[in-house]
């Protein structure tokens, strides 16, 4: 077996073109600006529109609900729990590559305005 020695490996530092997961900040509609450490992340804020368990093609809209997700490479609506503060549910619309959070919603709001909640 031949040894080989490891060459010397030469590290750049360049700023990075997007924001860290761990630096971003959530404005909050009630609270105001929140470091993302306060919130757990569900997902897809499509779960919001929960299908009827009753109809008749209950099954197959539950199997797309819970597995079939958009891996979009852009701007996605999200779920974040506020679990460090008052509990809230927000719907957050993020820049996936960026990390840009383009529009913060309360999850009450949102549902209310699709017609899922009083």
């Amino acid at each position: 077996m031949k040894k080989v020695r490891a060459t010397s490996q030469i590290c750049i530092k360049a700023k990075p073109a997007f924001k860290k997961a761990d630096e971003m900040i959530i404005n909050h509609p009630l609270l105001g600006p929140r470091d993302a450490a306060e919130f757990t992340y569900l997902g897809d804020a499509s779960l919001i529109n929960r299908p009827d368990g009753m109809a008749e093609n209950a099954l197959p809209a539950f199997i797309d609900y819970g597995y079939l997700r958009d891996n979009v490479a852009g701007n996605h609506r999200e779920l974040w729990f506020h679990e460090q503060g008052d509990r809230s549910w927000l719907v957050v619309t993020r820049h996936t590559v960026t990390h840009e959070i383009v529009k913060v919603e309360l999850a009450a709001d949102v549902a209310r305005k699709e017609g899922r909640s009083k």
